[in-house]
């Protein structure tokens, strides 16, 4: 079996080897770290860091370009650009999305709220006559969408969501949990804010590639390449050093192991 997967990978290198001399991907993300992110104007992140490796190995010229989340998801469907990094795998998007069947890591929904001014929150009908802050064009879980038992307020940027919580402008943000950890250790805003225990969504984010021609070769070598990397010491270190910083990113490695995707 391990020969017959490296033998998959070499060839699906040689038929891809045409496209990647041919061609200069486009990916957008939008800010959201520390998944992905700028600093000082250059590209950071777990899931940059993974995907951008990935590319090297498959010989492939990455443009990366970051703007917000509902304007990458516009792009990517008018076929605008070539790909999209971090996001969920959704009956509807697969019309003009593809994914390669290897995940990126497992993102994990909270809501946040201000210490001074707790909620008692156990589900999702404890939120009635509660204001949400949320992110434009983010998919969180089909029973959070669909509520209507209490406000969202989308707000610009991760940032201004936890700074309108922190100034009584909202009730309740909803992000991922290491997101939001990252981002309250940035604003320092560690001593006011802090997560809830009710999970809103835990989904595997992939990179995505618009349907264009050679794409679904394209989404095949990366996905290969993807699960070989996962095997390697240098994955592993990746993870771990964003993990100093007291994150954690369960069903990166583990996926891997426990399933075929």
């Amino acid at each position: 079996m391990p020969k017959f997967i490296t033998l998959l990978g070499i060839l699906l290198l040689v038929c891809l080897s045409p496209l990647a001399q041919a061609e200069r991907l486009r990916i957008v993300s939008d800010d959201w770290a520390p998944y992905i992110y700028q600093e000082n104007g250059q590209p950071k992140g777990l899931h940059f860091e993974v995907a951008n490796e990935v590319f090297k190995r498959l010989n492939i010229d990455v443009d990366w370009v970051f703007m917000p989340w509902k304007r990458c998801l516009a792009m990517i469907e008018q076929g605008q650009v070539d790909g999209i990094l971090g996001l969920f795998k959704l009956p509807a998007r697969e019309a003009f999305i593809l994914y390669p069947d290897e995940p990126l890591s497992q993102v994990q929904f909270v809501l946040f709220q201000a210490r001074a001014r707790p909620h008692s929150v156990n589900t999702l009908q404890d939120l009635k006559g509660l204001t949400v802050g949320t992110s434009p064009g983010y998919n969180y879980s089909s029973a959070f969408n669909t509520a209507r038992y209490f406000r969202r307020e989308p707000g610009p940027t991760h940032a201004a969501n936890l700074g309108k919580l922190a100034l009584g402008r909202v009730d309740l943000v909803v992000t991922d949990l290491n997101a939001g950890r990252y981002l309250l250790r940035r604003l320092n805003l560690e001593q006011q804010i802090e997560p809830l225990p009710l999970m809103i969504g835990n989904e595997p984010q992939y990179l995505g590639l618009a349907r264009k021609q050679g794409h679904e070769r394209l989404a095949q070598a990366f996905a290969q390449a993807l699960r070989q990397f996962k095997r390697e010491p240098a994955y592993a270190a990746i993870v771990a050093r964003y993990a100093k910083t007291h994150l954690t990113f369960p069903d990166t490695v583990e996926q891997h192991e426990d399933s075929t995707r």
